[in-house]
């Protein structure tokens, strides 16, 4: 009798045995490494420069010359946009030596006392001269002068200096970074004298080319 109940006692625990460690095996957790792979792209975005330079009107100049009135002033504004990212340079110059004729006649382009040194206004008594100033954000005033204008009643602004006009380009403004979206202005005075001396009647035109370029 103790026989059997010790041999089903064993026969149950070994069956119990059994089961729980099914039951573990069937719930124990079961952790997995995962192996991964990775890639990447480069991706370009190409900004290509450009620049634009706007058109003025002509310009004229006032007041007129005649046996009362002897010296004229005139402006054009020009402005500069561009992206390039290391800027842009203006250059003006003229078509023609002397730049300011009518038929035969001419002013002589104005006279600067150190050649290609813009200076104060002045012209000699006995000569009629033309010549040009600049100002606006991207000139040196060191080179143009601090009156940002170009005068009044047609007398050329004391503090601006003053360059005669030249068939090649001659920069007035630069900078070395791109521009706001709204551009940079600069502004091109136009100044005439006759001094103790007439100039014969007529139509004195100049034309006159601004050039912005990429730097």
């Amino acid at each position: 009798m103790k026989k059997d109940i010790i041999k089903k006692v064993i026969t149950i625990s070994t069956i119990s045995l059994f089961f729980v460690q099914s039951l573990y095996l069937i719930l124990e957790p079961t952790y997995v490494i995962a192996a991964s792979v990775n890639d990447s792209v480069v991706v370009t975005l190409t900004v290509d420069s450009g620049i634009t330079i706007t058109t003025p009107s002509d310009v004229t100049m006032a007041p007129s010359f005649g046996v009362a009135a002897d010296s004229s002033i005139g402006s054009a504004t020009w402005n500069v946009k561009t992206n390039h990212a290391t800027g842009y340079s203006l250059a003006v110059k003229a078509s023609a030596s002397p730049a300011l004729v009518s038929g035969a006649n001419n002013f002589a382009d104005y006279t600067e006392g150190t050649p290609t040194v813009p200076e104060l206004w002045s012209v000699a008594s006995g000569a009629k001269e033309f010549g040009y100033s600049a100002y606006g954000t991207d000139t040196s005033t060191a080179t143009w002068g601090t009156s940002a204008s170009c005068g009044s009643a047609g007398v050329p602004a004391a503090a601006q200096k003053y360059l005669g006009f030249e068939t090649t380009d001659f920069t007035v403004a630069t900078r070395a970074v791109v521009t706001a979206t709204t551009g940079v202005d600069t502004t091109v005075c136009f100044a005439a004298q006759q001094n103790a001396v007439y100039a014969a009647s007529g139509v004195y035109t100049a034309t006159i080319t601004a050039t912005a370029t990429e730097i």
